[in-house]
C-alpha cells in the first residue's frame, strides 16, 4: 500500500533549557513578558512534521511519498531524504524562499517553547494524483493550513482514506476547517491537550466525533495511546525508552507506526503498540532523525514491551 504524507519540511534548531521554565515565569507579569532562558546542547537537524513522519515509515520498510514545499536550501535536505528511501518527486522547490525553520526549547520537565518560521511551507504543496492513489493510506499532517484543507478535499473527492494531524496548527485552524478535517477521516490523532482544543472549539464531544472519523487515537505521553472507534475503547502502554534524553519528534514517529500498521491491517491494539514502540526510539536521541533501528530490533523491542507477537 502506497503511504503518501503531507506535511512541513524544516530545519530543526533544538536547544536544552537546563531548568524548568515554571521557575521563571511570574503569573503576575505574564502581560509583559520579557524572559532570557540560558540554553545548551544546541543542535540543527532535519525535522518537519512530513520528514519526520517519512523517515520513521523509510525504516518500517516503506517508501513514503512526500508532498511539501520548499526553498532554495534544500539539497542538504533532500540528499539525506534520498539517501533514505523517500520519494521526494513530488516536493515543490521556490527559488525565492527559504526552507522552513523551528527553534525548540526543551525544559528538564519535557515542556518546550517553539518558534517556527514558515518560509517556502506558505506556498502551495503538490496534490497527491495519479498511480501513487492505488491503494494508498495518508496523513494530513500540520503545514500551510490551506495546503491542509486542499489535501483534504482531494482525498475525499478520489475517496482516498487519510489520517487527520491537525497537531500544532490547532491555533490557526477554524472550527469549520478541523470540523471539514475531522468529518470522513480514516482517523482522528492528536495528543490529549490537543483533544482538548479540538472539543472547546468545534463543541463536539468525544462520541459526537467518532461519528464523523473512524478511529480516535489520543496520545498521553509515558502514558500511552488510548484508541477508540463507535464500538470499542483501549488503552496502550507506552513503549518504554532505554533512556529519555529528548521527546522532540516522539509523535511524529508514533504517526508512522500509525500509517504503518493501518496500511497492513493489523488490529487496532496492535497499531497502537507498533506506533509507540516506533516513538520509544526518538525518545532516546537528540534530534527527531537521529535515531536508527531495523525491523529485527523493533521486534524484539515490541515483544520485550508487550510480550506479545510482533505483528509485521
Amino acid at each position: 500500500m502506497n503511504i503518501i504524507i503531507s506535511g512541513s519540511l524544516a530545519y530543526d534548531r533544538i536547544m536544552n533549557f537546563p531548568g524548568k521554565f515554571c521557575d521563571h515565569i511570574l503569573p503576575e507579569k505574564i502581560h509583559n513578558l520579557n524572559i532570557s532562558f540560558p540554553l545548551e546542547n544546541f543542535r540543527e537537524n532535519f525535522g518537519g512534521t512530513a520528514g519526520n513522519i517519512a523517515y520513521n515509515a523509510a525504516m518500517l520498510g516503506e517508501r513514503p511519498v512526500v508532498l511539501a514545499a520548499v526553498g532554495n536550501d534544500f539539497e542538504p535536505y533532500r540528499a539525506w531524504m534520498s539517501k533514505h528511501n523517500i520519494d521526494i518527486d513530488s516536493i515543490n522547490v521556490f527559488e525565492n524562499e527559504k526552507t522552513a525553520f523551528c527553534y525548540i526549547m526543551t525544559d528538564k520537565s519535557d515542556n518546550q517553547i517553539t518558534a517556527f518560521y514558515p518560509g517556502a511551507m506558505k506556498c502551495p504543496d503538490n496534490m497527491a494524483d495519479g498511480p501513487i492513489l492505488n491503494d494508498a493510506i495518508a496523513i494530513v499532517s500540520p503545514e500551510d493550513i490551506k495546503n491542509m484543507a486542499n489535501h483534504v478535499k482531494n482525498y475525499k473527492a478520489k475517496k482516498v482514506d487519510y489520517i487527520y494531524d491537525p497537531g500544532q496548527q490547532l491555533t490557526s485552524l477554524g472550527a469549520d476547517d478541523i470540523a471539514a478535517g475531522i468529518d470522513g477521516s480514516k482517523a482522528l490523532v492528536c495528543n490529549d491537550y490537543e483533544l482538548g482544543m479540538i472539543i472547546a472549539k468545534t463543541g463536539m464531544n468525544e462520541s459526537e466525533l467518532l461519528e464523523k472519523t473512524g478511529i480516535l487515537i489520543t496520545t498521553l505521553g509515558d502514558k500511552g495511546c488510548t484508541v477508540k472507534t463507535r464500538d470499542s475503547s483501549s488503552l496502550v502502554p507506552a513503549a518504554i525508552p532505554e533512556n529519555d534524553s529528548d521527546p522532540t519528534g516522539a509523535g511524529d514517529a508514533f504517526r508512522a507506526g500509525l500509517l504503518k500498521g493501518i496500511a497492513a491491517g493489523l488490529p487496532l491494539d496492535a497499531v497502537g503498540r507498533l506506533a509507540s514502540t516506533v516513538a520509544a526510539y526518538t525518545v532516546e536521541k537528540y534530534g527527531t532523525q537521529t535515531h536508527s533501528f531495523t525491523l529485527d530490533e523493533l521486534k524484539q523491542r515490541y515483544e520485550k514491551n508487550y510480550n506479545q507477537k510482533f505483528p509485521l
